[in-house]
């Protein structure tokens, strides 16, 4: 295609009395020189008049992405083809009488002119992940995994046809060459290889996206996504350190991705509080009558009284605390933790929640809250997990339980201390 419209522009040269194919060095040099000043004003007019004006009206376009193209230089980059492309077209005319010189140049433009088409294709790519990640669309899916894989492919394919052309050989032949060295570039490109796999894995399954907070203990990772590569997973953690995880150790290893639990608007709070069990006893009637006054227990504890007093209407010796139905303190503190996790405003109504009792341990007996917080931010979840469990603590003796601590050393000694009065 290139010699065809070369022979049309020799033909037009000599139609306009203009020897195209000058002998002499100095004619030789005006017509270089001559293709130079087109060359420039082909750019002067691709840039000025082309580009100036497409960048115009993009700044007035009410789309975002085209303001993206432009920032990465992408229009700028294919001006650069324009002048590029007339020298490759004109020089070799002028230098026909000097065949190792045009062979030479011809091929080196040529080369030039694949260069600058990667570069621009490059910056084109660019913009496409910077839309990606304005848009979100790097949530779904490894964006610029695929856009660096697609750099790798065209850096192959571009280094290949610039050898071809260097080289005065069909592109196919240094393609052929490329089954023997298939052993050598999956070694050296293991890594990267394994990673463009996990990558279209992770995409597929949505396992992790930019975002995400995953959790890797075996990487020390515990943070959000910053950015998903080809080979790489960028990590920021929480104390602000970054951690690089290679991204097949994704698919290889076990991590943990709260993206769910972001989605779904509720963070989850399972912490048990211990029990002295020494402290577990049933209800007296004062104390009955006095919980009763406890707003969460107003509805609980009549109730569950009367269905007490109807079950145990044909109980012998009802006097004997061991036979029938009696309230306990560690009951009514269950009744009344539910109810109080009801109404709390901080609590997710739509989720899970449960107060339950565990089995006992030699620290105690365990009652569990499993609930979860309708504020999902760090800060705000820790401050409303802190203040029910403030609450509970101190709402304890009213119920007449002690929460189990291990004596300390101050407790050991206030004992000997007695134990040496007495």
């Amino acid at each position: 295609m290139n010699t065809e419209v070369r022979i049309e522009i020799a033909d037009w040269l000599t139609r306009l009395g203009i020897n195209s194919q000058p002998t002499d060095g100095l004619a030789t040099s005006i017509l270089i020189f001559a293709c130079l000043i087109i060359a420039g004003i082909g750019y002067y007019i691709a840039h000025r008049f082309v580009v100036n004006v497409l960048n115009v009206i993009i700044r007035r376009s009410s789309i975002t992405w085209d303001d993206i193209f432009m920032r990465f230089n992408v229009l700028e980059r294919l001006a650069l083809l324009v002048p590029i492309g007339i020298l490759d077209l004109l020089i070799p005319i002028v230098l026909t009488s000097h065949e190792f010189a045009s062979a030479v140049i011809d091929r080196l433009l040529s080369s030039l002119l694949v260069v600058f088409i990667l570069r621009a294709i490059y910056s084109a790519l660019n913009a496409a992940d910077q839309i990606a990640d304005v848009n979100h669309i790097n949530r779904r899916l490894p964006v610029k995994s695929f856009v660096q894989l697609t750099k790798l492919f065209l850096f192959f394919i571009g280094l290949i046809v610039v050898f071809s052309i260097l080289a005065d050989q069909s592109p196919i032949y240094f393609f052929s060459g490329l089954g023997v060295a298939t052993g050598f570039v999956m070694l050296v490109f293991r890594d990267t290889i394994l990673g463009f796999v996990a990558g279209i894995q992770l995409a597929a399954n949505r396992m992790v996206s930019k975002g995400d907070w995953i959790q890797m203990d075996k990487y020390a990772a515990d943070g959000a996504v910053e950015d998903v590569t080809l080979t790489t997973v960028k990590v920021r953690n929480w104390d602000n350190t970054i951690t690089m995880i290679p991204a097949y150790a994704l698919v290889s290893d076990a991590f943990k991705n709260w993206r769910g639990m972001s989605e779904s608007g509720g963070r989850r709070i399972k912490r048990s509080v211990n029990i002295d069990v020494n402290s577990i006893q049933f209800l007296t009637d004062e104390e009955r009558i006095r919980l009763g006054k406890v707003n969460y227990l107003k509805e609980y504890l009549p109730q569950i009284f009367n269905e007490i007093s109807a079950a145990n209407a044909n109980v012998s010796d009802i006097d004997m605390k061991v036979n029938g139905r009696r309230l306990t303190n560690i009951g009514t503190f269950r009744a009344y933790l539910q109810e109080y996790l009801r109404r709390h405003d901080k609590v997710h109504k739509d989720m899970t929640l449960m107060v339950r009792q565990l089995a006992p341990t030699t620290e105690g007996l365990p009652i569990e809250l499993y609930i979860f917080t309708n504020d999902i931010r760090w800060t705000y979840y820790e401050a409303i997990q802190a203040d029910i469990f403030d609450h509970i603590f101190a709402v304890l003796p009213e119920f007449g339980l002690r929460a189990f601590q291990t004596p300390t050393g101050n407790d050991i000694r206030s004992i000997k201390q007695i134990e040496h009065l007495d």
